[in-house]
């Protein structure tokens, strides 16, 4: 199809009214700069346990890409445990791709499936599997004078297509290659081969020889009262397009599960809730307040991230009505590398965000084995990770 016709296609199938998802991220983080305490870092004292190799930090603009930054960046340090030279992998890529999938899947259904920039973390898995990968320099998704991704264009304009392909009476042929081209406009073409280090690869070739891990090796487990333990289940969220299953575990297996993975050299990649009061970007600190905030004076609100504060213990029940009454939401995905205490002994988790590094420490934050314990979405990570026990409970 000749590319203006394509894009004159994709804009003339414009819904002029915006995805609600479309300035989610966006929104998510402005909301969270109001969780903030001056004084955050002078009050924590943080001691390391744990950190294991990671790559720099990056920021995903405004796009709802998080699960494809924390994605890759576990595969980076997948490449590091593995011995080998860290790349720094293309999440535009992962995305692009990604959109193609998930597209196919909204017209299948005919519309019934949510759209938006969302995924998971096992998206990441099921790209690398199908179109392989490519370096960030090769496939950046920027355009001359951009520095940051912004789709706030282009999200209208793909929903458009797809929610105008999925009323009609009969799909044509054509318009995944006008969906396609509307991301070429905006992101660029992918390149069928590139040179890496002096030699020439396709994204198969490029996945399969410089970055080497096997997708089937990794496992998404989650924790749900209402499923049975030790079985995979559907995660019933929206950004679950592919209808993924998930090992069903126990709440205080979730974080015995990423303790073990940490002492024995495997990070971890989390989807989470972090629309929480108790969440703070600025600051770097996640915890679960031992009152509720509605309860708060003025004084315990100004100070909620001045320094370490005890925490209640959450109950299974509690995690599942909490995820069925929408005070737990699936936000965001992070990235799990490492672990300290504070001046107390409580142990959080390092995590690594992908915001950018405007916060106290740097891109990371320290969030407390209570709040995974109760935000949790999912986790994904190597099997290997698993202890025996664990591995043959899960029938892995």
């Amino acid at each position: 199809m000749n590319w203006n016709k394509s894009i004159f296609l994709a804009a003339a199938l414009f819904v002029a009214a915006a995805p609600a998802s479309l300035h989610a991220q966006d929104n998510l983080i402005n909301a969270l700069k109001n969780n903030v305490s001056d004084n955050s870092k002078e009050g924590f004292k943080f001691t390391e346990i744990i950190n294991l190799g990671n790559t720099s930090i990056k920021d995903q603009g405004s796009s709802g890409t998080c699960w494809s930054y924390s994605g890759n960046s576990f595969l980076e340090s997948e490449m590091v445990r593995m011995g080998k030279q860290p790349v720094d992998i293309s999440p535009i890529f992962t995305a692009r791709n990604t959109y193609i999938e998930k597209a196919k899947n909204y017209v299948r259904l005919h519309g019934q499936q949510a759209q938006g920039d969302g995924g998971q973390l096992h998206d990441v898995l099921t790209i690398f599997r199908k179109y392989g990968a490519v370096p960030h320099d090769v496939y950046t998704g920027l355009q001359p004078g951009q520095t940051r991704n912004n789709f706030a264009e282009m999200a209208p304009i793909l929903q458009g297509i797809t929610e105008t392909i999925a009323k009609s009476k009969k799909p044509s042929a054509n318009w995944l290659a006008a969906f396609t081209a509307a991301m070429d406009a905006y992101l660029g073409e992918v390149p069928t081969s590139f040179q890496y280090n002096g030699k020439t690869y396709t994204p198969r070739t490029f996945a399969d020889d410089v970055i080497g891990i096997n997708p089937d090796d990794y496992v998404g487990i989650s924790s749900f009262e209402e499923h049975a333990y030790y079985k995979p289940f559907v995660l019933l969220i929206p950004d679950n397009w592919s209808f993924e299953r998930f090992y069903n575990v126990k709440i205080n297996e979730i974080t015995e599960i990423i303790d073990n993975a940490l002492q024995n050299g495997y990070t971890v990649a989390w989807a989470t809730d972090v629309s929480e009061k108790s969440f703070s970007w600025k600051n770097g600190v996640a915890y679960v307040p031992e009152k509720p905030i509605e309860q708060m004076t003025k004084e315990e609100l100004d100070n909620m991230f001045n320094g370490p504060k005890p925490e209640p213990t959450v109950t299974a029940a509690q995690r599942q009505e909490a995820f069925d009454n929408y005070t737990t939401t699936d936000d965001h995905g992070m990235h799990i590398v490492g672990l300290v205490k504070d001046q107390h002994g409580k142990e959080y988790y390092i995590v690594k965000n992908s915001w950018g590094e405007s916060n106290d420490y740097k891109g990371y934050l320290y969030a407390t084995k209570e709040y995974v314990r109760y935000k949790t979405i999912s986790i994904l990570l190597h099997k290997k990770a698993l202890t025996k026990n664990m591995q043959a409970k899960l029938g892995l």
